[in-house]
């Protein structure tokens, strides 16, 4: 048997006489249920070139709100590739639209940011 000091903060401090393994044992076991218990943060992902179609458009915004509903968190982002670059505006206009009509789901976290040759947009789910 060991004295095992609890709570140093307190006062005055909180000691116990037990078996020191099987206290560091128990402790370990503790934090492992916790880190098991803490939730998990999904992010999809989304792309889009600066001249997409009306169609793909609404395909990808259904794949959004379902994983949304799903609970994960959303990177939508256009991908500029090559001279495409000169298009920024559109592509910010289009994630704009993607946020407007994704209000209902979820919120924006940040808005468009242009990072290199991407345009990023985060989404976060609303909490029902």
């Amino acid at each position: 048997m060991d004295l095992v000091e609890i709570s140093p903060k307190a006062v005055p401090p909180v000691c116990k006489i037990i078996d020191y393994k099987k206290f560091l044992y128990e402790q370990k076991k503790r934090e492992k249920i916790q880190k098991s218990k803490a939730t998990k943060v999904i992010v999809k992902e989304i792309r889009f070139g600066p001249q997409t179609d009306e169609h793909d458009f609404e395909f990808k915004k259904k794949h959004a709100i379902k994983f949304l509903q799903e609970g994960a968190k959303l990177k939508a982002f256009v991908f500029f590739k090559g001279r495409s670059i000169i298009y920024k505006d559109q592509g910010h206009i289009l994630l704009l639209r993607l946020a407007t009509e994704l209000e209902e789901y979820g919120k924006v976290e940040q808005l468009p940011k242009l990072e290199g040759k991407r345009m990023i947009m985060y989404f976060a789910p609303k909490k029902k």
